[in-house]
């Protein structure tokens, strides 16, 4: 195995440009078990055409356009720079609403104003989603779990201290009821995902910088070539994700 030729192809993928929250680079090197609910659906079947939404964490607004949804009722929150640009350039001009945010104890909208709030995998403060939604409205949260990919960032990242997330299913239960939320749906599982080049692992790694930190092809070379071994050996290298859902109503 030429690791000097590896190493080059690697750091390319390292390298290689992101936008919004878009991971087709890797769509055919990656892929990862399939969860026991549709998040997608499950938005659909509590949506009505006259509800005032908004999305939270957009990204760069990939998932938000596949609800088709009427613009002129939806809106966004994005706090990373580079995607509220894109949600700017792209969204706006259709007439949706696009806001920065920050701090997630500070969202820039009224009191009471959407029917549904829609979460996937971004943070939120509990009393300031209650603060935004009209009574009887729905909060609908998909979240990636605290031991995400802990097995995997272990492999790559030498010495790495994986702490105890309290960030679960149980403890965001206990969170939205002590707000005064309904529970109306829960589900928590662990994925594996694959990966069938470490390409593809280095362009993941690198972007889910907060779950392999410090990562790049030059400090986890050795962790990479280990990795490499196992990969033609089993034909894949895999780790096991977190997520988590619930549906609340706000009473």
């Amino acid at each position: 195995m030429n690791y000097k030729k590896l190493k080059e192809e690697w750091k390319k993928e390292e390298q290689h440009t992101f936008k919004g929250w878009d991971f087709s680079h890797i769509d055919d090197r990656y892929d990862s078990e399939e969860l026991p609910w549709v998040y997608k659906e499950i938005i659909l079947n509590h949506l009505k055409p006259s509800d005032k939404l908004l999305d939270m964490g957009t990204g760069g607004g990939e998932f938000l356009l596949t609800l088709n949804h009427t613009y002129e009722l939806t809106s966004v929150t994005e706090a990373y720079p580079p995607n509220v640009e894109l949600c700017k350039k792209e969204l706006s001009p259709m007439g949706i609403e696009v806001k920065q945010v920050i701090e997630d104890s500070n969202i820039p909208y009224s009191n009471d104003k959407f029917d549904i709030v829609i979460n996937k995998h971004e943070s939120f403060d509990v009393k300031e989603v209650k603060r935004i939604l009209k009574k009887d409205g729905f909060f609908i949260t998909q979240q990636v779990g605290g031991k995400n990919n802990n097995d995997l960032s272990s492999k790559l990242i030498d010495n790495l201290e994986i702490k105890d997330s309290k960030h679960n299913l149980e403890n965001n239960i206990k969170l939205l009821k002590e707000a005064g939320f309904e529970i109306l749906y829960t589900n928590e599982y662990f994925p594996k995902n694959k990966f069938y080049d470490i390409g593809a692992l280095v362009y993941f790694a690198k972007i889910i910088e907060w779950e392999f930190p410090n990562f790049s092809v030059d400090s986890c070379f050795d962790s990479l070539c280990k990795l490499q071994k196992e990969l033609e050996d089993k034909g894949y290298v895999t780790g096991t994700e977190h997520r988590f859902i619930i549906v609340a109503k706000k009473k």
